[in-house]
């Protein structure tokens, strides 16, 4: 009777321990949700398992206000629902690492090499002297294309009819250095990417994605929408749930419930900093910081000696920010959507040492 006792006061305790360990962080999203537009959701993994799902909602009358004029505006009825882990929306450029991958299973299969050239497989390309740019310098923003701005440039390649089309525009583009040697961080590598795995499979975007991705991860509710162009760098809408399922790839080096889906070798080579000091920052988002980039996400602690770094992410102009840990083995997604992103990135790198704190 006594061990019984004391076993239940054990778990008692513990409980209530494992309760306090999170309590910064509950504390953490109601004192920030309104600045991060009024809503948040934070879901959290380790050691094989969700450790931690919750939402806030702090919507004042003014975001409710500007939500309906938006809605209006795109001729819906706006949604003022609490986000749940279920809770569907566009995730900007979290879409970018989700793309990388994509094109890293090209490589796993062998029918792509990142030293490859994108004139081998977009000719239009190389009429504009950009043939010699490598599928690796796609991927990291090293193209030296002169882009436009990410909501100018996501906003005209919407316009476009064809993916080809959206080629030809790029093609347009200036340069402004030498490939490999200047990074911007835009849309323009990984429209490029998406559009030479397009050549190579004879298939959309959209459907690898839904094929190699998607299907694999159980991400019912992922996709890059039924547009005319798919918009790989930042046109996927998603879930808390889907995403983390992602996430949870990462963390286990390409595998997910027993499924390889990328190498390990790939999954490394994805979080590898490619920014190195002999390269020329053109520009990079305030909400980066000091932050590395590898292939489709920053390196939030620098990788040294060409190994990947402990811990990446791949924010989105909306706010959702996605990241995981390698040393921890853990990994996070706090949706959000707003567009002010004043201290966002103080933001960031506060969270992530509240879960580090909570989750050790």
């Amino acid at each position: 009777m006594k061990k019984l006792i004391f076993s239940i006061l054990i778990l008692f305790c513990c409980g209530n321990l494992n309760a306090q360990n999170f309590s910064k962080i509950d504390t953490w999203l109601q004192e920030h949700a309104d600045v991060m537009g009024g809503r948040v959701y934070l879901i959290l993994y380790k050691d094989g398992k969700i450790v931690y799902s919750k939402g806030v909602s702090e919507l004042s009358a003014k975001q409710k206000m500007v939500g309906k004029i938006v809605a209006r505006r795109q001729g819906k009825t706006a949604d003022f629902s609490d986000y749940t882990a279920t809770t569907r929306q566009q995730i900007a450029s979290c879409s970018k690492w989700l793309s990388a991958a994509l094109v890293m299973t090209f490589v796993d299969e062998g029918k792509l090499k990142l030293s490859d050239t994108v004139g081998k497989y977009l000719p239009v390309l190389s009429k504009s002297g950009k043939g010699n740019i490598t599928i690796s310098e796609c991927l990291s923003h090293m193209t030296a294309i002169k882009s436009p701005d990410l909501k100018e440039s996501l906003s005209e390649m919407r316009q476009t009819n064809s993916m080809d089309e959206a080629i030809q525009m790029i093609a347009a583009l200036p340069m402004e250095g030498e490939p490999g040697k200047v990074f911007r961080y835009s849309n323009t590598g990984l429209q490029i990417a998406g559009a030479v795995i397009e050549k190579i499979s004879g298939k959309s975007f959209e459907t690898l994605f839904a094929e190699r991705i998607a299907k694999p991860l159980d991400m019912k509710n992922t996709d890059f929408g039924k547009g005319k162009v798919a918009l790989p760098a930042g046109g996927a809408s998603s879930t808390p749930n889907d995403y983390m399922n992602f996430l949870t790839m990462i963390v286990n080096k390409g595998i997910f419930n027993g499924k390889r889906i990328l190498s390990e070798n790939s999954v490394n080579q994805m979080q590898i900093n490619r920014v190195t000091g002999e390269v020329n920052k053109a520009y990079a988002p305030t909400e980066a910081g000091n932050f590395g980039y590898g292939y489709g996400e920053w390196v939030m602690e620098n990788s040294i000696n060409n190994k990947p770094g402990n811990a990446v992410t791949s924010p989105g102009l909306f706010g959702s920010y996605p990241w995981i840990d390698n040393q921890k083995k853990t990994a996070g997604f706090l949706m959000a959507f707003y567009l002010n992103n004043k201290g966002r990135h103080e933001y960031y790198v506060e969270l992530k040492k509240l879960v580090d704190e909570a989750l050790k």
